[in-house]
């Protein structure tokens, strides 16, 4: 019996080739080994050994059998999972082809070769006049063709090539969506993308319905803007028309009707004055003047918009105002300015009038100005001349008594001297701190605003109130600091020796400090004192002139002031643009403080406390020069007690002659001689009668900072009257070094 034999061209097929081969080999064995068997009992007739053998091969033939019956039921399980499979993808291959036809949008699926490989019919639907040739296997560039040469397209209907080779380009690219608007009326909106093996997909949409929505919004719009723009022109107090391209007259308002005579009418009617020809045509009745300038002449879209005026025969000024528009188009704005005209010349003239009343009245001003700086130049010629002849005895009498101070007496007499030495230095403060007040006021003092080491301020000040806060039983603490200020160091220093002599004459008791600190607004000054404090009430009050506090207790011994340091300090700072600031209350004491502008410290300084006096002083030679006999013999009084040779000299002939008659160490000058001589240059002469460059001071009461620069200048030193022995005798002592 032959084996069945199985075919087919699939694995499962091979398979089954091949174990029908096997089978029938084993039967072939099977056979060939039962002949065996009976040929060999035929020659030997051992019934035994048959029996061995035929069960030997019984259990040969049982395993192959097995070994057959499974490979056979191995081989159906394959058919029935093969069938399974076939039904399976035939039932997908429906669902899909169900989906793709359910679906409202075309659906198409090109394959690698861009060949048609499925599509449903919504998608034939969208082409009906190339529904014949749309069928699987079919290349797209035949569709894009075959609706190209049947002019479905919109845009096929004048090149239909053009357009077909467009789209096919497209269509390659497959990179988003494409709109496409039909012949009929329709738009088709197309997305296609490309497939991981190289084909295309596309979606196709009927968005007719959307195109139309669209127009109708876009017309709406347009229709809205129309009667903005209408409201916008209507509510315009000047008359305006707007043109298109094609000078055809597109909008107007009212104002433009009154000022052509025309009604809306006549104006509209496109056979009239409907457009800018039209319009020229009847403005040269109505507005000849307007016309004949050239005001409404047509620009186009590059020339810059212009303005011209016109005037017309019955008075009236007409602007008009001419912007091209980018489209093409023209805009005419024509507004009546002759009230505004005659409003800008009554104006003009206004203006003229005020001017020259401005001119009259700065005129005025000037000639005020002119004549309050001379009074003020007057009066700082009278301050400057009051404070010498005010202050040339005085210094007489300080130095009498200092002279007398240094002689021997009897102790009520030296009680005496000191009573009238201290009288003499508060005439002596009170001139300074009147003649300090009247030249801020006058502005004689201008502030010379440089960089300054607080250190040097410092130390100066340090050593000037040392002595008389150790006198009074104080304790003066100065904090170091190596901060720099941009400011005048004269008024900063004048400001701060009224803070710290205020709080020296009014603390009885514990200590006065002085210390800087870097703040964001600037460098922060502060003095503070252990005293008696001040109210808030008085706070305010006590930076007025000769505004004194009264005693606060019956044991109150303090040496009240004149009331005038903080008037001073107020009036510096004002003309710094420095802000004081003031912590007080009663029985907690006093802290005034200034805030400075900080600067960088300069490269290049030197400072220090000045050289002390020397020996040499008692053993110099000095001649003193001033006009008046008893500063003269003042002078020599206390020079002489200091153990000085001292020459006097009241003029100039007087000193060259004395020069010549003995060798001066030193010169002392008084400024202001007579007939108009100044010391310095009595010095000048004296220097050059002597060959050579004797030390010399300048003694003045005049303190203006440009005779002191000036002065110093010239290589000579400044000391200001009334003189005090103790900065004399250091003066020299630096001098004679």
């Amino acid at each position: 019996m032959n084996p069945p034999t199985w075919t087919g061209t699939t694995p499962q097929a091979e398979r089954i080739a091949e174990l029908e081969t096997q089978i029938d080999k084993l039967t072939r064995i099977n056979t060939a080994l039962i002949n065996r068997v009976e040929r060999a009992t035929e020659l030997h007739g051992s019934a035994f050994s048959l029996f061995e053998t035929a069960i030997a091969l019984e259990g040969r033939v049982r395993d192959r059998t097995t070994e057959l019956e499974s490979t056979l039921a191995e081989l159906a399980a394959s058919h029935a999972a093969l069938a399974l499979a076939r039904d399976e993808a035939d039932t997908a291959r429906q669902r899909l082809s169900d989906a793709i036809e359910s679906i409202n949008e075309g659906f198409a699926i090109f394959d690698a070769e861009d060949r048609l490989v499925l599509a449903n019919q919504t998608y034939i639907s969208l082409w009906p006049e190339a529904a014949d040739i749309i069928r699987p296997g079919v290349h797209f560039a035949e569709i894009a063709e075959t609706l190209a040469q049947r002019r479905v397209p919109l845009g096929a209907l004048a090149a239909p090539d053009a357009w077909a080779r467009d789209r096919i380009a497209r269509h390659h690219v497959a990179d988003g969506g494409q709109a496409i608007a039909l012949a009929d009326g329709r738009w088709i909106q197309v997305n296609e993308h490309r497939t991981d093996d190289g084909g295309i997909v596309g979606v196709y949409t009927d968005i007719t319905d959307l195109k139309t929505a669209e127009a109708r919004d876009r017309a709406r719009d347009q229709a809205t803007r129309a009667a903005v723009l209408q409201a916008t022109l209507d509510a315009m107090p000047h008359g305006v028309c707007l043109f298109d391209a094609q000078r055809k007259l597109m909008a107007w308002n009212g104002p433009l009707l009154a000022m052509l005579r025309l009604d809306g009418t006549r104006l509209a009617a496109p056979d009239r004055i409907g457009s800018h020809a039209a319009m020229l045509a009847w403005c040269r009745t109505a507005l000849p003047e307007v016309v004949a300038r050239g005001c409404l002449d047509w620009l186009d879209a590059q020339t810059t918009e212009t303005t011209r005026m016109a005037t017309l025969a019955d008075g009236r000024s007409i602007e008009v105002h001419r912007q091209p528009m980018p489209s093409g188009g023209l805009v005419l704005r024509l507004e009546d300015v002759t009230q505004a005209r005659a409003a800008a010349a009554a104006i003009a003239q206004r203006k003229s009038d005020l001017e020259a009343l401005v001119a009259q009245r700065t005129a005025e001003l000037e000639r005020a100005r002119n004549q309050a700086i001379a009074a003020n130049s007057s009066k700082t010629r009278f301050l400057a001349a009051a404070s010498h002849d005010l202050l040339q005895p005085l210094n007489a009498a300080r130095l009498f008594v200092s002279a007398l101070a240094g002689r021997r007496m009897a102790d009520g007499n030296r009680e005496l001297v000191g009573q009238a030495a201290s009288a003499l230095d508060s005439i002596e403060s009170l001139l300074e701190a009147l003649l300090e007040i009247s030249r801020l006021d006058a502005g004689a003092i201008q502030p010379d605003i440089r960089p300054a080491p607080l250190a040097d301020l410092f130390g100066a000040l340090t050593a000037e109130f040392a002595a008389v806060a150790q006198r009074r039983g104080l304790a003066l603490k100065v904090e170091p600091t190596g901060l720099w200020v941009n400011s005048d160091p004269r008024l900063l220093r004048r400001i701060l020796q009224n803070f710290l002599s205020n709080a020296v004459r009014y603390t009885l008791r514990g200590s006065v400090s002085m210390a800087a600190r870097s703040t964001p607004a600037g460098i922060v000054i502060s003095v503070t004192d252990t005293g008696p404090g001040i109210a808030a009430a008085d706070q305010v009050l006590i930076f007025e002139e000769f505004r004194r506090l009264g005693k606060r207790g019956e044991n109150d011994t303090v040496e009240r002031g004149m009331g005038l340091g903080l008037a001073i300090v107020q009036r510096a700072a004002r003309m710094l643009d420095l802000p004081i600031g003031l912590i007080s209350a009663p029985g907690e004491g006093a802290c005034f403080s200034i805030t400075v502008p900080a600067a960088a410290p300069a490269s290049a300084h030197t400072g220090g406390p000045a050289a002390a006096a020397s020996a040499g002083v008692g053993r110099a030679t000095v001649l003193v020069i001033d006009n008046e006999p008893a500063i003269l013999a003042g002078m020599q009084a206390v020079l002489e007690g200091w153990g000085c040779q001292v020459l006097t000299a009241p003029d100039r002939r007087e000193a060259l002659a004395c020069a010549r008659r003995r060798p001066v160490d030193l010169l002392l000058a008084d400024y202001h001689l007579a007939d108009g001589i100044t010391g310095d240059t009595v010095v000048e002469q004296v220097r050059s009668a002597c060959g050579r460059v004797i030390p010399a001071a300048i003694l003045t009461a005049d303190r203006t900072p440009e005779l002191k620069d000036s002065l110093s200048a010239a290589g000579l030193t400044v000391l200001n009257k009334p003189v005090k022995p103790a900065q004399l005798r250091a003066l020299m002592g630096r001098m004679l070094a």
